[in-house]
């Protein structure tokens, strides 16, 4: 006789999402997302030119962009295959619309908009609608992204990416009983998304552990977890080739510092912001919350970085500006608890709450999004002393470079240049498939010089200048010295233009 037992149906168990607001409807889901992608890109677009401003990082952005595809990929057989993917997709867009400011600096825009959409959906998901426009709204807001929205470089396209990882996962736990044939499109998804991230820049990677965290603190199911691995494993083998290969490039980064107990106060306040938010939301093991996606996606970035830079000095900020929508995530959280516990007393002011605490801290914040969007947020100006070489030269000048990276200024403004010689290079950048060429060596600089009547040098300014040790520029320093005087000296944004003449 067969058991009623046996009749029974298998519960299989789920992650809890809550506790949460009854969803928007309507107009309200929409504007969750919508209002803070609108805000993003409005703060992107303020001052967005940096009164014509371009630093050294986008200088680079710029410079190769400019090449041809093959040109591009030739290039990073020597130098920067880390950015290899951010390039060529520079290179395109500089193609279709030209190089600008504006061609160089909106896709990050836009991309960290996409990420303030990403944290506002998750946010309402797992937290209501206030706490998803809050967390949206955040984003755009905190420093980090403030500097970094407004760069030609790939790091708000991998914010963007990581805060659409985020999400798919956030679908995927809120359904974990889905038949496999309807989800794995979505992890497909998942693993193409953490895969181009890792290809704009591996240390991406660290997100995978962060969503492993995730997964720990929900106690998802044993087929999401093998789900989830099986995604993971696609993206970090399809990265694999890169990390290997530009590892031999590390000496690329080899100007970083090694890690100190004040590079930690920075992270150390942020996770202390985040857990706040955290509290706020009450997060519970077993429940898909705010907290526990935000807090993992805040925490393990940071902290793994601060591993890896035991072995080998990698501490920028910039490397994980993706967990930043973990912060913005638990903040969003924080102010839609604060928004629940006023309600019931407080009605009309519960709805003003997140309005207000943005307004407040657009004014707070205002002399430091002033800052960012002034040229001397940067370390220098490649275009600036551009303009400076261009009324000081004559043609016929000889130009030199010292070190001679400050060649970016040459490649990035070439009208400036016209007419002068550049002595000390050999092989051009595009030539050579570097970023700054090859110079010849340190005799031939020498006699090159010796033949010239009047010179400018470019170089940093006295502020930010680091002494050089390569012998080609002792070689530079010292033929100026003994055979040449200083006739007119110029600084500005960072940089400095001096022209000698022959004695």
């Amino acid at each position: 006789m067969t058991s009623d037992i046996s009749r029974i149906p298998t519960v299989r168990r789920r992650p809890v999402v809550g506790p949460a607001p009854v969803l928007p409807t309507g107009r309200q889901r929409y504007l969750v997302w919508l209002v803070p992608v609108l805000w993003t890109v409005a703060l992107g677009l303020w001052g967005l030119s940096r009164q014509d401003s371009v630093w050294r990082d986008e200088a680079a952005t710029w410079q190769v962009a400019g090449r041809s595809a093959g040109e591009i990929v030739e290039m990073l057989g020597n130098v920067d295959a880390v950015h290899g993917l951010y390039y060529l997709l520079m290179h395109g867009l500089f193609e279709l619309f030209g190089a600008s400011t504006t061609t160089l600096r909106l896709p990050s825009v836009l991309a960290m908009a996409a990420a303030a959409a990403c944290v506002a959906l998750i946010g309402r998901r797992l937290a209501g609608f206030w706490a998803g426009l809050g967390g949206g709204l955040a984003l755009g807001l905190l420093p980090a992204v403030q500097f970094y929205l407004q760069e030609g470089r790939p790091y708000a396209l991998v914010a963007a990416g990581a805060g659409l990882s985020a999400l798919l996962l956030v679908s995927l736990l809120s359904a974990p009983s889905e038949p496999g044939r309807r989800a794995w499109p979505r992890w497909t998804a998942y693993a193409v998304t953490v895969l181009v991230c890792a290809l704009l820049n591996w240390l991406s990677l660290l997100v995978l552990p962060a969503h492993a965290a995730t997964l720990w603190w929900v106690r998802a199911g044993r087929g999401v977890w093998l789900r989830w691995a099986a995604s993971g494993a696609c993206a970090v083998l399809g990265a694999l080739p890169l990390v290997l290969f530009s590892r031999g490039q590390s000496d690329q980064v080899s100007w970083i510092p090694p890690l100190t107990w004040h590079m930690m106060i920075g992270p150390a306040i942020l996770l202390a912001v985040g857990g706040l938010g955290a509290l706020l939301d009450r997060p519970r093991a077993g429940r898909l919350s705010a907290a526990a996606v935000g807090m993992p996606l805040l925490a393990v970035p940071q902290l793994g970085l601060i591993g890896i830079s035991l072995v080998q000095p990698l501490f920028l900020d910039r490397y994980v500006l993706f967990s930043m929508a973990g912060l913005a995530l638990l903040i969003g959280a924080g102010l839609g608890a604060a928004v629940r516990a006023a309600r019931p007393r407080f009605p009309r002011a519960a709805d003003a709450l997140v309005p207000g605490v943005v307004g407040i801290a657009v004014l707070a914040l205002l002399p430091g999004e002033l800052a960012k969007r002034a040229p001397a947020s940067r370390v220098d100006d490649v275009l600036a002393v551009a303009g400076e070489v261009a009324r000081l030269g004559r043609p016929g000048d000889a130009v030199l470079f010292v070190p001679a990276a400050r060649r970016d200024t040459a490649l990035v403004s070439p009208g400036a240049f016209a007419g002068l010689s550049d002595v000390a290079l050999e092989r051009s950048p595009v030539a050579s498939a570097t970023l700054k060429g090859e110079e010849a060596d340190p005799a031939r600089i020498r006699k090159a010089l010796l033949g010239q009547r009047r010179v400018l040098l470019v170089t940093d300014a006295a502020g930010v200048a680091k002494p050089s040790g390569a012998a080609r520029d002792a070689a530079k320093a010292a033929v100026l010295k003994e055979r040449f005087t200083a006739v007119e000296d110029r600084e500005v944004r960072g940089r400095r233009v001096t022209v000698y003449e022959r004695r």
